[in-house]
């Protein structure tokens, strides 16, 4: 089929499923949920917000001049937002309230999407997927381009009252009055404190960058958790959704503690967006990278279970990535990536970082079991290359979500790593895990080529490495 054949069945394929998304849209609105109990009503006000989100996504992937790369991102997106709507009910253990939810052929719904993944990823005309990222991205048009050379606070935030506003969020009301448009970088400066606030930065601020006096220094935190009455999705203290976000020298914290499950510290929808010498604090759940192209760098991340999750198309680069002691009887898992569909650009990648014990753990590691991941979906990928990883690291490697789900269909691998939890002929045997030791076959999975980051990360002024 010739190309503007493909992209025309492409976007008939999208404006499909964006009407079956308008009708459950519709469908949900209208719904009485009287009958439901409090948890279920917050799971389905997260439901109408995450449709409306793909609804956006599905909109902006109709257009033959958009780069196939971010087409296939944002219904990844759409993708991720579907199924984060499910995950809600089953946060609270709700699943049978799913029964009440119309929900159109719902099955159906998610292979339409994942067609369109297919067809898309047919589409481009230079293999821009994981076989080849040779296409670069769009750069969107709100995306600032000009290089960050220095930083220069246009609002400061200050808890000791010399700053400009002395909470975060009275910062971002006056954000939406001070900005004459959404294309302009716009910096907040959080001076040094401790920040006990919910920081929610919607889709339409973008351009925004956090900077401030440094880990453990600068500090946003809450405690929201899923045992205290929130979602996974909801219990996030810093929430930012808005594109093309930067952070540099700040803490996110989360310390609902081991005991009270899902506890998000932050979770990004911010597509474009970089992490710079930030740390993220929790135990469950800690750092959500739910949706959307993301890069941490010079990073800190300490958690216990599924502690680095989502379906963002995400890289960590010179991170520390710190295990947790979790409550008795658990196991800590570092990962958990949601791919659904097998034509989603998504994964985790973990690249010349370190993975070690906490010192609160470190004294009885011996005591607890510790893996680098586990497939929260039939395709979760994830690799770790070039990394340090502690004796602490069962020799098993990873572990699976339950019985034999996905392990012939996710994409686990290794490449090059050391520190005594790096040997690999312990491994696991599952079809879907790969000891990697060609550069070409890994070369995929870097900056350059994952995120397309030549094309973006050199104007936020953030260092990184292109290759592996």
């Amino acid at each position: 089929m010739e190309e503007n054949n493909m992209a025309s069945f492409r976007d008939m394929a999208i404006r499909a499923i964006l009407a079956q998304a308008k009708n459950t849209h519709k469908k949900i609105l209208a719904m009485n949920v009287s009958s439901f109990n409090e948890l279920g009503k917050l799971a389905w006000f997260d439901c109408l917000k995450l449709y409306e989100d793909a609804l956006y996504q599905f909109n902006k992937s109709i257009n033959n001049g958009h780069k196939s790369n971010d087409v296939q991102t944002w219904l990844s997106a759409a993708m991720a937002n579907l199924q984060t709507c499910l995950n809600g009910f089953h946060d609270f253990k709700l699943s049978s309230y799913l029964e009440k939810i119309p929900f159109v052929m719902l099955d159906d719904f998610f292979k339409n999407v994942c067609n369109s993944l297919a067809i898309n990823k047919l589409a481009s005309t230079s293999q821009v997927m994981l076989e080849n990222h040779t296409q670069k991205l769009e750069i969107p048009e709100w995306l600032s381009v000009q290089e960050i050379t220095s930083i220069e606070a246009d609002v400061v935030v200050a808890k000791d009252g010399s700053g400009n506003y002395s909470t975060i969020s009275e910062a971002l009301s006056a954000v939406k009055r001070m900005r004459n448009n959404g294309t302009e970088r716009f910096v907040i400066y959080v001076k040094s404190g401790i920040y006990q606030e919910y920081v929610k930065i919607n889709k339409s601020m973008n351009n925004l960058m956090f900077v401030g006096d440094g880990i453990d220094v600068t500090v946003i935190t809450g405690n929201r958790s899923n045992r205290t009455g929130f979602t996974t999705f909801r219990s996030a203290t810093f929430d930012v959704s808005g594109g093309g976000f930067i952070a540099k020298d700040i803490t996110f914290e989360n310390t609902a503690g081991p005991e009270q499950g899902q506890a998000v510290a932050l979770r990004s929808d911010s597509d474009l967006s970089v992490f710079h010498r930030c740390s993220f604090k929790g135990y469950q759940d800690t750092l959500y990278v739910h949706t959307h192209r993301q890069f941490y760098r010079d990073c800190d991340i300490y958690g216990t279970v599924d502690f680095i999750f989502g379906d963002a198309t995400a890289v960590f680069q010179n991170c520390n990535i710190y295990i947790r002691k979790p409550n008795e009887g658990q196991v800590n898992t570092i990962t958990a990536q949601g791919k659904k569909c097998p034509y989603e650009n998504t994964g985790i990648i973990i690249h010349n970082s370190i993975v070690t014990a906490s010192p609160e753990l470190s004294p009885v590691e011996g005591l607890f079991k510790s893996y680098l991941g586990r497939p929260w979906r039939q395709y979760s990928t994830t690799l770790f290359i070039k990394t340090y990883i502690d004796g602490l690291i069962d020799s098993t490697g990873w572990l699976p979500w339950n019985g034999d789900f996905a392990l012939n269909t996710l994409f686990y691998g290794e490449y090059n790593n050391t520190g005594a939890g790096a040997p690999t002929s312990s491994r696991v045997s599952w079809s879907g895990y790969h000891v990697i030791t060609n550069v070409i076959e890994v070369e995929k999975f870097s900056v350059r080529n994952f995120l397309d980051g030549d094309t973006w990360l050199p104007a936020t002024g953030i260092p990184y490495t292109s290759d592996l």
